[in-house]
């Protein structure tokens, strides 16, 4: 069975592509082709509180090209969902409805709550040792969810208007980042010892970096000595140097930045990377609905 995700996020907009094999009833998930195109709806989002006709003709565009191609790939069914620029765009309906006409692709703006359930979706519980306590970290080129678990139960969860290109449009308010820390701080208190699991394409990115083939997991003094690294080079370093896209030679600073914020204030020694994200959630949604029609 193949199911097809869509993520029209604040940098890049994804469409991925799952394998769903049953095996003893278990489902085993398998990613197949991901095409990630970096429209950077946030850029206008975030500084105009809309989206401009050039970045909305190229989402449309997109949008017509994902509807052919998942024609191609006789998907049992697919879902798309838009997050934190298209929240924040004025004209965000509009395009919607514009789509929706033109590739025939229904999106869903979702709020902050229902991305970060959607990103939990992914059941990470499974990698989780029931007798510790997590927090999961989202960092997306919009916002930031947090959700702190304990013995694989949702204790508190909270979704921040901090990411990667607010924070390159500085677009962050200070009293965000205050009340970011506070609400860490304050969920965290006594929940120790804790362990973070984080998601997003800048984590994914620091943990290829860093060359670990096992225990996919970073400790906080790696990801400071990858920050001070990165930070030594510039954007064109980056690019040319290091080998990085350039729409990830910029985002990945203040990406590296929230994680590094989160853990200090968790008082978090370590974070685990399972490279997964929030269309990566939409797929296991779309298998459940469908095992939930089946049994009809």
């Amino acid at each position: 069975m193949i199911f097809a995700a869509i993520d029209i996020g604040s940098n890049a907009v994804r469409l991925l592509f799952s394998h769903v094999h049953e095996q003893k009833g278990k489902a085993i998930f398998k990613k197949g082709e991901l095409i990630r195109l970096p429209i950077r709806l946030g850029d206008d989002s975030f500084t105009k509180k809309e989206i401009s006709p050039e970045k909305a003709e190229k989402l449309v565009t997109a949008m017509r090209g994902f509807s052919e191609i998942i024609k191609v790939f006789d998907v049992i069914s697919m879902k798309a969902c838009a997050t934190s620029a298209m929240r924040d765009a004025s004209n965000g309906a509009e395009i919607i409805a514009r789509i929706k006409k033109e590739s025939g692709i229904n999106v869903e703006i979702i709020d902050g709550k229902t991305e970060a359930a959607t990103i939990f979706s992914n059941h990470v519980e499974e990698l989780m040792d029931p007798k510790q306590a997590y927090l999961y970290i989202d960092v997306g080129g919009g916002s930031t969810e947090l959700t702190l678990i304990s013995n694989r139960k949702v204790l508190a969860s909270k979704s921040f208007n901090i990411g990667t290109i607010r924070i390159l449009c500085d677009k962050v308010e200070k009293e965000e980042w205050e009340h970011f820390k506070t609400w860490i701080k304050k969920n965290t208190a006594g929940v120790q010892p804790l362990t973070a699991i984080g998601s997003g394409g800048n984590i994914n990115k620091l943990y290829k970096m860093s060359g670990k083939k096992e225990n996919k997991h970073l400790s906080y003094d790696k990801v400071k000595d990858m920050y001070d690294m990165l930070n030594s080079y510039t954007y064109d370093e980056r690019v040319t140097v290091l080998g990085l896209n350039p729409d990830r030679a910029d985002v990945i600073i203040p990406a590296t930045k929230i994680f590094l914020t989160t853990m200090k204030h968790a008082d978090i020694e370590k974070v685990l990377v399972p490279q997964i994200g929030l269309s990566d959630g939409i797929i296991h949604l779309l298998y459940e609905e469908h095992i939930a029609k089946k049994k009809k």
